[in-house]
């Protein structure tokens, strides 16, 4: 059986790096499963590294399963796929 080495210091600068490039990849997808209408909340809903957000008054509403086009809202199924990119990251080590 061969012996596999893995640094430290790259398992930790990647770790780091997820956090970046999930939060992009979960504000487009956020975005994507906004329900549409008339398209002011998706052109309304932001999201850069530090998190996503919601700048219309009714986010609440759609993010409580208001809109048939959402039954789930749009953040609990953003963290789910927050945990599966994690997952994934994680799992290349």
């Amino acid at each position: 059986m061969a012996k596999v080495t893995v640094k430290h210091d790259d398992i930790v600068g990647a770790l780091n790096d997820i956090p970046e490039g999930v939060m992009t990849r979960a504000g487009k997808y956020f975005r994507k499963i906004t329900p549409k209408d008339k398209g002011y909340a998706k052109r309304n809903t932001t999201y850069s590294d530090s998190g996503i957000k919601a700048n219309y008054a009714y986010a609440h509403r759609l993010d409580t399963g208001w809109s048939k086009q959402a039954p789930n809202g749009m953040s609990d199924p953003t963290i789910e796929y927050i945990e599966q990119q994690i997952e994934r990251n994680v799992r290349k080590f």
